[in-house]
């Protein structure tokens, strides 16, 4: 597998620093505006830190039917940095879901769009996958049961794809979930149907995330709460927990293992836990303001970065340019850098492994045409005075390439005095959703410039996949990740 070094992806956060403040110790930077292919309306962080991307054509109009592109952090972000390829599987992917396979790494592309008699935002039941290896999109062959446009998937401890929610027609929705097993094919889970949990009353890319009992917990915009079994047909289970009313565009992450950041309806938001006998809320500060097509993105350090939106659904009002960052030990949100482009409908938001955040697109439709992006370099990046020139980072020197649940793995770094290790599950967004995202902080001990880490205990805290494994100095600087495959 072609692994990105670490010189070559700090190179990215240092060409990107001349956007530098005084304070962005305390609020970090973006970069410039820079351009891209297409609009990025879906994102995913490959195996090899390369970052797939496809959503329309290459003047920004709605369609994923003709390319899609592939960036390379360690080229820059100048036009070499891309690889914009035809899409010739035959499937408007526009609006599908997508997901990083756990065993093989290829990136699953669920259903799409389709236009019927001139009219577009119809469904398909496509199945297709890109192999990274072969940098290569290609039909899977055998397609879901179900049509379906908006789905969201995500990855189970057993190491199989869950695909809920989505519509096969203007108001016809599928109530149905379904399985994907690599090497098998699909299963339907048919005595999991729900019109609540993630059909007709939550269809558009439902909350799911994998639970630490074994189940999906499922949080919905009317404000009921779920536990999906994707065991055999499956089985559904509504919880005690009723949440405010929330909106398909307003983000929740998996900030800790179990522990969820769900932003709702006027400028509310709770810390959701999943990990005691049943799902209890906090009530935590509001972001400020409502932030529709806002992005939330768990960070290298564990907190969550909050950027883009407005006040009113895909509309220039009250749109938030500055993003905010929230603190799980404080509860408490803190100001961060002000970006240039607005990050509305289509926009989407994916940490890399250099622990920088690349944030893209918006349009398709909206105000704005947005064919760029602007990578953000979160504070922990900087020396911590007013200079703001980019602290010297740790280096990983030698990890391994996979590991299992509650092993302890090597890992030798240039530094001592190691102040946190860290995983986090490589991102694949859109739509305000991160799929599969989630924060898991490691146990450690170390001798000198050595570490024994500890890995997850179980998959039901840590499912199968790849994940960002980040080191940091005493300083709290991280180092640029390796990529783990866990599983």
């Amino acid at each position: 597998m072609r692994m990105q070094t670490p010189v070559a992806l700090f190179a990215l956060a240092a060409s990107l620093s001349c956007q530098a403040t005084p304070d962005s110790y305390l609020k970090g930077a973006f970069g410039p505006v820079v351009s891209w292919p297409l609009i990025p309306i879906h994102v995913a962080l490959l195996p090899d830190g390369r970052v797939l991307s496809y959503g329309t054509d290459g003047k920004g109009n709605q369609t994923g039917q003709f390319i899609y592109d592939v960036w390379d952090p360690t080229k820059g972000v100048s036009a070499a940095s891309h690889l914009t390829l035809p899409n010739t599987t035959g499937t408007d992917t526009f609006c599908s879901g997508q997901v990083v396979l756990p065993a093989s790494g290829a990136v699953l592309l669920t259903g799409g769009d389709k236009t019927v008699n001139g009219t577009r935002n119809y469904s398909v039941n496509d199945v297709n996958l890109f192999d990274a290896s072969r940098t290569t999109l290609y039909s899977a062959g055998q397609p879901m049961a179900n049509l379906r446009w908006y789905p969201s998937v995500l990855t189970t401890a057993e190491g199989e794809v869950l695909v809920v929610g989505g519509r096969a027609a203007p108001n016809v929705y599928v109530p149905t979930p379904e399985v994907y097993t690599e090497g098998v094919g699909w299963r339907s889970l048919s005595t999991a149907s729900s019109d609540d949990a993630y059909g007709a009353r939550n269809w558009s890319y439902p909350r799911a995330w994998a639970a630490p009992n074994g189940k999906v917990f499922i949080a919905t915009i009317w404000g009921g709460t779920y536990f999906l079994s994707p065991s055999g047909t499956g089985s559904l289970e509504r919880t005690a927990l009723t949440l405010n009313a929330g909106d398909v565009y307003l983000p929740s992450v998996m900030y800790r293992p179990g522990k969820i950041l769900a932003l709702r309806k006027l400028n509310q938001a709770v810390s959701i836990d999943l990990n005691g006998a049943a799902p209890k809320s906090t009530k935590v500060t509001g972001v400020g303001q409502d932030r529709f097509h806002a992005s939330a993105t768990v960070m290298a350090d564990g907190k969550v970065l909050v950027h883009g939106g407005s006040f009113a659904d895909n509309v220039a009002n009250g749109v938030a340019y500055t993003a905010k960052i929230w603190n799980p030990d404080t509860s408490a949100w803190s100001t961060a850098a002000t970006a240039v482009k607005m990050r509305l409908y289509h926009s989407v938001s994916l940490l890399l492994p250099d622990a920088t955040v690349l944030t893209a697109g918006g349009g398709a439709p909206g105000p704005q045409t947005n064919l760029n992006a602007e990578v953000f370099t979160p504070p922990y990046l900087y020396n911590r005075n007013t200079s703001g020139t980019l602290a010297t980072r740790p280096v990983i020197t030698s990890a391994p390439s996979s590991a299992t649940w509650g092993s302890t793995v090597m890992v030798s770094t240039n530094v001592v005095g190691v102040s946190k290790v860290s995983l986090v599950k490589t991102g694949s967004a859109t739509h305000t959703v991160d799929f599969d995202q989630r924060y898991v902080p490691l146990s450690y001990t170390s001798t000198g410039t050595a570490l024994n880490v500890q890995m997850p205990a179980s998959p039901r805290v840590a499912p199968p996949g790849f994940y960002m494994l980040f080191v940091f100095n005493a300083a709290g600087v991280p180092s640029v990740a390796r990529i783990v495959k866990l599983g």
